[in-house]
């Protein structure tokens, strides 16, 4: 299941570059590259034999990389989902801002035991927002993780929690206000701040390319780039060629 979703994530962002679309489209476009076995896990019944083909997708959750199965399953545990990683995961690659270390001696969270009422992820973490010191970044942190729980530990769409028998509640809010009922909302809440998804672009192909890490004196030469882009339709290749 690793292997597909890893050549799925590589054909997609790959299809984004090649064509020069929008690199925006990383986040809303409606397709994907699937064969037999990622498109089962998709729910998707049409696809068959090992060849990835280029798939339109009709359920919106699946639509840029929060629906992919590679970010999904590489952002929880075996067992269980992560929104603690899901939500980190989305600040460092999306927003570009990672949240603080986290402070020493956490108490891991404690799992479903046989025998015990079962918990969903959500009222397991809700400890984690019991002291200010620890909402500071959860706050942040599990809103963005939580809107992803729809998808199991593989990424497969689950309407109830497999433990507690539960309906899924994917409902918070982000930092600034807006209140989102799950992975749809969050995706147009991330796309609706185009500048912001490019900049984080625009520093980790800086990074790359310059090898170093990118600081404060560089940041007037990236937001210049980030509005160059946007008047060019955040276009990749010349995306590319501003950066270079």
């Amino acid at each position: 299941g690793e292997r597909w979703t890893d050549t799925q994530q590589r054909w997609f962002v790959d299809s984004v570059f090649r064509e020069d679309q929008p690199v925006t489209n990383l986040l809303t476009a409606h397709y994907t590259y699937l064969n037999q076995s990622l498109a089962m896990l998709y729910g998707i019944k049409d696809v068959k034999g090992d060849q990835f083909r280029r798939v339109v997708l009709t359920n919106s959750a699946r639509w840029g990389l929060l629906g992919k199965g590679a970010m999904l399953m590489g952002t929880s545990y075996p067992n269980r989902t992560a929104p603690v990683l899901r939500g980190q995961w989305i600040l460092e690659r999306i927003s570009g801002t990672p949240p603080a270390a986290p402070p020493p001696a956490i108490p891991t969270l404690k799992e479903n035991k046989t025998g015990e009422k079962a918990l969903t992820v959500r009222e397991m973490m809700a400890k984690h927002r019991d002291r200010p010191s620890c909402f500071a970044c959860h706050g942040i942190l599990d809103p963005l993780g939580l809107a992803l729980e729809n998808f199991d530990a593989v990424g497969r769409w689950r309407d109830r929690d497999r433990m507690a028998g539960t309906a899924i509640d994917a409902s918070g809010v982000l930092p600034d206000g807006t209140r989102i009922a799950g992975v749809d909302d969050l995706r147009k809440a991330l796309a609706s701040n185009p500048d912001q998804f490019v900049q984080t672009m625009t520093i980790k192909l800086m990074t790359y390319g310059l090898g170093r890490a990118i600081d404060y004196q560089d940041m007037p030469t990236v937001r210049g780039i980030v509005r160059t882009s946007a008047r060019q339709g955040y276009k990749f290749k010349e995306l590319i060629m501003d950066i270079v």
